[in-house]
């Protein structure tokens, strides 16, 4: 085993995860490559120190691009706000450094393919964080549509749906400044990426997208224009035929981590909640009459990445588990040279989606992905 240097570019919620999920990675999988917390970087000298302090970094930076040129950080980790991934990526890239970047890729599909071209160019390992769909319970899902268990796929449903603005009097913030942070560029791009991986290719859409909330206070009291979208809807239509349905919301009363598919099948079906995401229901249509019903299978030491958390059945896996096995697969491709799914070509998919969307939102019609 070798050590590798990691750099992490933002100490937020995000950064925090990476960091302990990079502190943690070595010991839970026995990795091959053994993480050293090298350098972190936030927006002020005496913040990053204390970052560097609480989440075991040895050295601190205000200047991304110091932490992405320093010798000793030999890959780095993007967990800045969206607007900066673009840029850190492409210097990232241009010094033959592995990235990790949070979603959503860029702040755009045309910065999303530059990222992909800097990153093919370079031959670099590179990967987007979708943690959502690495839970045991969606990974046990994918195994059983992949293996044909539920036949094949006639509809996909999925929605993303969260509370934290559901209050009209909720204060402004970054979060309702600008397309890129509306819900569509902030929760939308995990169940995009989910039904990507569950339903395959989506072929062309349909999407209504609004501002429910259009003005909130602001630090001085007074009013301010929400420039974002709170909710989204859109009716699609698969590579395979099947057809599906997707909702985006950070107005959903009552839902606090809403990220929950239904998957319908020639043979049987699938459902999943998140915030049960140590259960997975499954239908077999092949049961007998009087058994027939949805079965609740709880997650355990026999399901994709469980064991190495917990020996008990039952006993679950929970949010940072998801960064951890993150870690480990990013890990993977720079030991291998050899980049996991997803890719930064995947997460671009994702942004193609988006902007399809909001075609179809602009011109009021279905959008095929083609013309994307």
């Amino acid at each position: 085993m070798r050590s590798l240097g990691i750099g992490i570019v933002g100490g937020g919620y995000m950064g925090k995860a990476h960091s302990v999920a990079m502190q943690a990675v070595g010991a839970v999988f026995d990795t091959g490559l053994r993480p050293v917390c090298e350098m972190i970087c936030t927006t002020s000298e005496d913040g990053a120190r204390e970052k560097a302090r609480a989440f075991g970094f040895r050295r601190s930076t205000a200047h991304w691009r110091e932490l992405v040129g320093d010798p000793a950080v030999e890959a780095v980790v993007i967990a800045s706000p969206q607007t900066f991934h673009r840029e850190i990526a492409l210097a990232a890239f241009d010094l033959g450094k592995p990235v990790f970047c949070e979603k959503p890729l860029g702040a755009s599909l045309s910065e999303s393919r530059d990222m992909v071209a800097a990153a093919e160019r370079s031959g670099c390992p590179n990967m987007t964080g979708f943690n959502y769909i690495r839970t045991p319970a969606s990974q046990l899902a994918r195994q059983i549509i992949s293996s044909g268990e539920i036949g094949d796929v006639t509809y996909f449903r999925g929605e993303h749906t969260e509370d934290f603005f559901a209050d009209p009097s909720a204060p402004a913030s970054w979060r309702t400044d600008g397309r890129a942070n509306g819900t569509m560029g902030d929760l939308a791009p995990h169940m995009i990426n989910g039904a990507l991986a569950l339903a395959g290719p989506i072929e062309s859409l349909m999407a209504d997208i609004e501002t429910v909330h259009k003005f909130r206070p602001g630090d001085d009291g007074k009013l301010q224009v929400v420039t974002n979208d709170d909710q989204a809807q859109f009716l699609c239509r698969f590579e395979s035929g099947a057809m599906g349905m997707l909702y985006f919301s950070r107005i959903a009363t009552g839902r606090k981590m809403g990220y929950a598919y239904e998957v319908f099948g020639t043979k049987g079906a699938l459902r999943f909640d998140q915030e049960d995401q140590n259960a997975l229901w499954l239908y077999k249509g092949d049961a007998v009459t009087d058994r027939q019903g949805f079965t609740k299978i709880l997650t355990g030491p026999e399901h994709p990445d469980y064991v190495v958390f917990c020996q008990g059945p039952g006993h679950g896996t929970g949010y940072q588990d998801q960064i951890i096995i993150e870690a480990r697969d990013f890990l993977k491709a720079i030991e291998t040279g050899e980049t996991v799914w997803p890719s930064f070509r995947d997460g671009m998919e994702v942004n193609r989606v988006i902007a399809a969307a909001w075609v179809s939102q602009e011109a009021r019609r279905w959008v095929p992905l083609s013309e994307i």
